[in-house]
C-alpha cells in the first residue's frame, strides 16, 4: 500500500461562484457526493484522513531569521484558486487507484448538478518504500 495526498484548492472548477453562493439543493448534492465517496474509501480501508482548512486570514507564515527571532506574518495571500482548501490522505494499492479517487472527487456536482471538474493535485508521500530521488 502507498499513501497519497489529494490536495484541493478553492479553484471552483467549472463553477463561477463559491459554494456559499449556490442554492441549498446544489450544495447538498455536492456534499452528498463527497460523503458517499469518503464512505466507499472508508469501507475499502483506503481513507486515512480528510480535513478542510481555515481561510488564509487565520494563517501565519513563519520564516527563520539567522540573527533575530523568527519573522511571523499574516497570510499567505494568494489568488483564491491557489488557496489550499483541504486534503484527503489515502492509502491505496496503486497510483492508478489514487487517480481514480481524485477523478471521483473532481466530478462532484456543482450548480445545476453538472460535474465541477475541479482540479485535484495527487502527491505520493515519501516513505520507507520510496526512492527519494525518484519521487
Amino acid at each position: 500500500m502507498t499513501k497519497f495526498l489529494l490536495l484541493m484548492n478553492h479553484d471552483g472548477g467549472k463553477a463561477e461562484t463559491t459554494m456559499h453562493d449556490w442554492d441549498e439543493a446544489d450544495r447538498q448534492a455536492h456534499l452528498d457526493h463527497l460523503t458517499a465517496s469518503l464512505d466507499r474509501m472508508r469501507e475499502r480501508g483506503e481513507l486515512v484522513e480528510v480535513q478542510g482548512l481555515t481561510w488564509p486570514k487565520h494563517a501565519k507564515v513563519v520564516r527563520a531569521a539567522s540573527v533575530s527571532a523568527p519573522v511571523i506574518t499574516d497570510g499567505p495571500y494568494a489568488e483564491a484558486k491557489e488557496i489550499l482548501a483541504g486534503y484527503t490522505l489515502i492509502d491505496v494499492e496503486s497510483e492508478e487507484r489514487a487517480l481514480e479517487i481524485a477523478a471521483e472527487q473532481s466530478s462532484a456536482p456543482g450548480p445545476g448538478g453538472l460535474p465541477l471538474e475541479q482540479p485535484i493535485e495527487v502527491r505520493r508521500l515519501m516513505g520507507s518504500d520510496a526512492d527519494f530521488w525518484d519521487i
